[in-house]
Protein backbone atom coordinates (compact mmCIF):
# COMPACT_ATOMS: atom_id res chain seq x y z
CA UNK A 1 0.00 0.00 0.00
CA UNK A 2 1.41 3.35 -0.87
CA UNK A 3 0.45 6.18 1.42
CA UNK A 4 -1.18 9.40 0.29
CA UNK A 5 1.51 12.04 -0.16
CA UNK A 6 -0.47 15.22 -0.73
CA UNK A 7 -3.43 16.82 1.02
CA UNK A 8 -5.52 16.07 -2.08
CA UNK A 9 -4.59 12.37 -1.93
CA UNK A 10 -5.46 12.28 1.79
CA UNK A 11 -8.85 13.87 1.06
CA UNK A 12 -9.44 11.42 -1.79
CA UNK A 13 -8.67 8.47 0.50
CA UNK A 14 -11.20 9.74 3.06
CA UNK A 15 -13.87 10.17 0.36
CA UNK A 16 -13.29 6.65 -1.00
CA UNK A 17 -13.37 5.12 2.49
CA UNK A 18 -16.60 7.01 3.21
CA UNK A 19 -18.05 5.69 -0.05
CA UNK A 20 -17.27 2.10 0.92
CA UNK A 21 -18.62 2.63 4.46
CA UNK A 22 -21.94 3.89 3.10
CA UNK A 23 -22.26 0.73 0.95
CA UNK A 24 -21.71 -1.73 3.82
CA UNK A 25 -24.85 -3.74 4.56
CA UNK A 26 -24.74 -3.01 8.31
CA UNK A 27 -24.66 0.76 7.73
CA UNK A 28 -26.03 1.09 4.19
CA UNK A 29 -26.77 4.67 3.28
CA UNK A 30 -27.57 4.83 -0.43
CA UNK A 31 -28.25 8.61 -0.51
CA UNK A 32 -24.86 9.23 1.14
CA UNK A 33 -23.17 6.92 -1.41
CA UNK A 34 -24.74 8.87 -4.31
CA UNK A 35 -23.91 12.24 -2.71
CA UNK A 36 -20.17 11.45 -2.87
CA UNK A 37 -20.27 11.59 -6.68
CA UNK A 38 -19.81 14.75 -8.72
CA UNK A 39 -22.90 16.02 -10.54
CA UNK A 40 -21.72 14.42 -13.79
CA UNK A 41 -19.96 11.49 -12.06
CA UNK A 42 -20.68 7.88 -12.87
CA UNK A 43 -20.22 4.31 -11.63
CA UNK A 44 -19.11 1.75 -14.23
CA UNK A 45 -19.76 -1.92 -13.43
CA UNK A 46 -17.20 -3.29 -15.87
CA UNK A 47 -18.28 -6.94 -15.49
CA UNK A 48 -21.88 -6.07 -16.35
CA UNK A 49 -20.87 -3.55 -19.01
CA UNK A 50 -23.15 -0.91 -17.51
CA UNK A 51 -22.61 2.71 -16.45
CA UNK A 52 -24.82 4.29 -13.81
CA UNK A 53 -25.38 8.04 -13.49
CA UNK A 54 -27.33 10.29 -11.15
CA UNK A 55 -29.61 8.59 -8.66
CA UNK A 56 -29.24 5.22 -10.42
CA UNK A 57 -25.66 5.07 -9.06
CA UNK A 58 -27.23 3.86 -5.80
CA UNK A 59 -28.90 0.88 -7.48
CA UNK A 60 -25.71 -1.15 -7.26
CA UNK A 61 -25.50 -0.62 -3.49
CA UNK A 62 -29.12 -1.72 -3.10
CA UNK A 63 -28.74 -4.76 -5.38
CA UNK A 64 -25.76 -6.12 -3.45
CA UNK A 65 -27.28 -5.31 -0.02
CA UNK A 66 -30.45 -7.18 -1.02
CA UNK A 67 -28.56 -10.21 -2.32
CA UNK A 68 -25.96 -10.19 0.48
CA UNK A 69 -27.53 -8.67 3.62
CA UNK A 70 -24.20 -9.10 5.44
CA UNK A 71 -22.14 -7.55 2.59
CA UNK A 72 -18.72 -6.37 3.70
CA UNK A 73 -15.87 -5.02 1.61
CA UNK A 74 -12.43 -6.01 2.86
CA UNK A 75 -10.04 -3.25 1.77
CA UNK A 76 -6.52 -4.58 1.20
CA UNK A 77 -4.44 -1.96 -0.61
CA UNK A 78 -4.78 1.67 -1.68
CA UNK A 79 -2.66 3.25 -4.40
CA UNK A 80 -2.57 6.98 -5.11
CA UNK A 81 -1.57 9.15 -8.05
CA UNK A 82 -2.86 12.71 -7.73
CA UNK A 83 -6.62 12.49 -8.38
CA UNK A 84 -6.62 8.71 -8.98
CA UNK A 85 -7.18 6.13 -6.24
CA UNK A 86 -6.92 2.39 -6.93
CA UNK A 87 -8.18 -0.07 -4.31
CA UNK A 88 -7.64 -3.83 -4.11
CA UNK A 89 -10.42 -5.44 -2.10
CA UNK A 90 -12.81 -8.35 -1.83
CA UNK A 91 -16.60 -8.44 -1.71
CA UNK A 92 -17.71 -10.71 1.12
CA UNK A 93 -21.16 -11.86 2.13
CA UNK A 94 -23.75 -14.62 2.25
CA UNK A 95 -26.17 -14.92 -0.67
CA UNK A 96 -29.54 -14.75 1.10
CA UNK A 97 -31.55 -12.62 -1.37
CA UNK A 98 -32.11 -12.34 -5.11
CA UNK A 99 -29.02 -11.16 -7.00
CA UNK A 100 -30.27 -9.04 -9.88
CA UNK A 101 -27.91 -9.02 -12.87
CA UNK A 102 -28.41 -7.61 -16.38
CA UNK A 103 -28.94 -11.21 -17.62
CA UNK A 104 -31.56 -12.02 -14.96
CA UNK A 105 -31.90 -12.99 -11.31
CA UNK A 106 -29.88 -15.53 -9.35
CA UNK A 107 -32.07 -16.79 -6.48
CA UNK A 108 -30.46 -17.14 -3.02
CA UNK A 109 -27.95 -19.97 -2.72
CA UNK A 110 -27.01 -19.36 0.95
CA UNK A 111 -23.37 -19.61 -0.14
CA UNK A 112 -20.61 -17.23 0.94
CA UNK A 113 -18.65 -15.10 -1.48
CA UNK A 114 -15.16 -13.67 -1.12
CA UNK A 115 -14.85 -12.19 -4.61
CA UNK A 116 -11.65 -10.35 -5.54
CA UNK A 117 -12.17 -6.85 -6.86
CA UNK A 118 -10.17 -3.84 -8.03
CA UNK A 119 -11.74 -0.38 -8.08
CA UNK A 120 -10.37 2.66 -9.88
CA UNK A 121 -11.58 6.10 -8.81
CA UNK A 122 -11.01 9.52 -10.36
CA UNK A 123 -11.85 12.37 -8.01
CA UNK A 124 -12.01 16.13 -8.30
CA UNK A 125 -12.66 18.62 -5.53
CA UNK A 126 -13.54 15.86 -3.06
CA UNK A 127 -16.12 14.20 -5.32
CA UNK A 128 -16.01 10.99 -7.35
CA UNK A 129 -15.96 11.76 -11.07
CA UNK A 130 -15.68 8.12 -12.13
CA UNK A 131 -15.67 4.78 -10.32
CA UNK A 132 -14.74 1.72 -12.40
CA UNK A 133 -15.42 -1.53 -10.54
CA UNK A 134 -13.64 -4.68 -11.75
CA UNK A 135 -15.19 -7.60 -9.84
CA UNK A 136 -13.84 -11.07 -10.63
CA UNK A 137 -17.29 -12.18 -11.82
CA UNK A 138 -16.28 -15.76 -12.75
CA UNK A 139 -14.95 -16.30 -9.21
CA UNK A 140 -18.09 -14.76 -7.68
CA UNK A 141 -20.34 -17.00 -9.80
CA UNK A 142 -18.24 -20.08 -9.00
CA UNK A 143 -18.53 -19.31 -5.28
CA UNK A 144 -22.31 -19.09 -5.69
CA UNK A 145 -22.34 -22.51 -7.37
CA UNK A 146 -23.72 -21.11 -10.63
CA UNK A 147 -21.19 -22.96 -12.78
CA UNK A 148 -22.57 -26.36 -11.76
CA UNK A 149 -25.00 -26.04 -14.67
CA UNK A 150 -22.35 -24.81 -17.10
CA UNK A 151 -22.49 -28.08 -19.01
CA UNK A 152 -25.92 -27.05 -20.32
CA UNK A 153 -24.32 -24.08 -22.09
CA UNK A 154 -21.28 -25.92 -23.50
CA UNK A 155 -21.45 -27.58 -26.90
CA UNK A 156 -19.38 -30.75 -27.25
CA UNK A 157 -16.89 -30.73 -30.14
Amino acid sequence: MNLPKTTEEQTNEMVVRELYASAEAAAKNTPKFVSLFAKDGYFYDVGAGKKYRGQEIGETVDVYATAFPDMHRELYNFYFDDDVVVVELSLNGTHKGNLTLPAGIIPPTNKEIHAPCCDVFHLKDGKVVSFHCYVAVPILLEQLGVFHNLSAAIRKA
